[in-house]
């Protein structure tokens, strides 16, 4: 039989100094049954450029543009043009290490995961200091992911052949907000305990503003989630220990 294809989703903005990174991990993995949807979302630098060239040379990689509609919309063009059971998310400034496929989908299949993501750890922008190891849960249903920050991105696998087609909502983390969607619907993320990617730190990236990054989180509670008032504290509460848990240390 052949290999199940991968659907790589890749958002893209002003990230022509990291994107080559992220081509190159994917290009590195010894699971060749892929294609890497890279969506320029309106950027002002060179990023499309960059991209366009490693296209040139491998037809695997295929660059979408689109004017600037942030990452969530930038998701889902990629996603619209997706040809595989397989959807894994790597954002343009992240990158895998070698295996990470060849590991992550038999573990999914063996355990008929429909939402699979690792372990991994944090470099800083230049990419010269490697932070700790950040450990991830074997499980988390629904509930326990409300109070979780233990799925990152860059991890992520989903199975559409058990899941259905993915729509990402144009919400400020429309990505734990998909992750909750799934959860919700009684799917139960799994976590493999292998650090697999790499998050890198970038200086005036979104999720650094700590501040904003509350109010949205609160805000996914009450608005999308329509949790109630002491339920959502009780949520944000456990969300901000485990975040000062995990990200405490470099």
């Amino acid at each position: 039989m052949m290999p199940a294809l991968v659907s790589i989703i890749t958002p893209a903005y002003n990230a022509a100094p990291f994107v080559g990174d992220a081509i190159r991990s994917v290009q590195g993995q010894d699971y060749a049954a892929w294609e890497m949807l890279i969506v320029d979302d309106g950027s002002l630098d060179a990023t499309a450029r960059v991209v366009a060239g490693f296209a040139a040379a491998d037809p695997r990689v295929k660059l979408i543009r689109q004017d600037n509609s942030g990452p969530a919309m930038a998701r889902q063009r990629a996603l619209d043009s997706a040809n595989g059971r397989f959807i894994a998310f790597l954002d343009s400034d992240d990158y895998w290490l070698p295996g990470k496929l060849s590991k992550q989908l038999p573990y999914m299949v063996r355990g008929g995961s429909a939402l699979c993501y690792t372990a991994f750890r944090r470099i800083n922008q230049d990419g010269s200091e490697l932070g700790h190891r950040i450990d991830v849960p074997e499980r988390l249903d629904y509930q326990s992911l409300l109070g979780n920050t233990a799925i990152a991105t860059s991890t992520a696998v989903v199975d559409i052949e058990k899941t259905g087609p993915l729509r990402m909502r144009r919400v400020y983390y429309d990505d734990f907000v998909l992750w909750l969607e799934l959860t919700k619907r009684g799917f139960v993320a799994r976590g493999l305990n292998e650090d697999l990617m790499r998050y890198r730190v970038r200086d005036k990236s979104v999720s650094r503003n700590k501040f904003n990054s509350a109010k949205q989180v609160w805000h996914t509670y009450r608005a999308l989630e329509q949790l109630s008032f002491p339920h959502a504290g009780w949520c944000f509460a456990r969300y901000a220990f485990n975040g000062w848990r995990k990200y405490r240390r470099f």
